[in-house]
C-alpha cells in the first residue's frame, strides 16, 4: 500500500470526518466506536491483519479529534453565553413574554 495513504491521507481524513461526526453525533466513544467499526471492517476486507495497528491508531486519533472538536465547541459556546439556552442558540422573547429559540437545530436532551 502506498505509503503516502497511510501517514497522510487517511489521518487527515480521519480527523475532519471525526470532528463532523463529534458535530452530529455529540459523543466522543460514539465517533471513535464508529471509526473502529469502519476500519476494523477495512482492515480484513481489503489488507491483511498488520493493518489492525494502524486501524488503533487511527481510532485514537479519531477519539483524540473529536474530545478537541468538543472541548472547543464548549469553550465557544461558554464565550457566548449572554442569552443562550442549552443548545447554545440564543434565545428571544415575544410580545407574551414566551422566550422561544432561534433556530430549529435544537437536539432535545433525554
Amino acid at each position: 500500500m502506498n505509503t503516502l495513504l497511510i501517514f497522510f491521507a487517511l489521518p487527515v481524513a480521519t480527523i475532519i470526518l471525526a470532528v463532523v461526526l463529534e458535530k452530529v453525533l455529540n459523543c466522543p466513544l460514539a465517533v471513535a466506536a464508529v471509526f473502529f467499526a469502519i476500519y476494523l471492517i477495512v482492515t480484513f476486507a481489503v489488507f491483511d491483519a498488520t493493518f489492525l495497528i494502524a486501524t488503533i491508531v487511527y481510532t485514537i486519533l479519531a477519539f483524540l479529534s473529536a474530545v478537541i472538536a468538543r472541548f472547543l465547541s464548549n469553550l465557544n459556546s461558554n464565550d457566548d453565553n449572554n442569552n443562550s439556552n442549552d443548545c447554545g442558540l440564543t434565545t428571544v422573547s415575544n410580545n407574551s413574554g414566551n422566550t422561544n429559540s432561534c433556530g430549529c437545530r435544537c437536539r432535545r436532551r433525554f
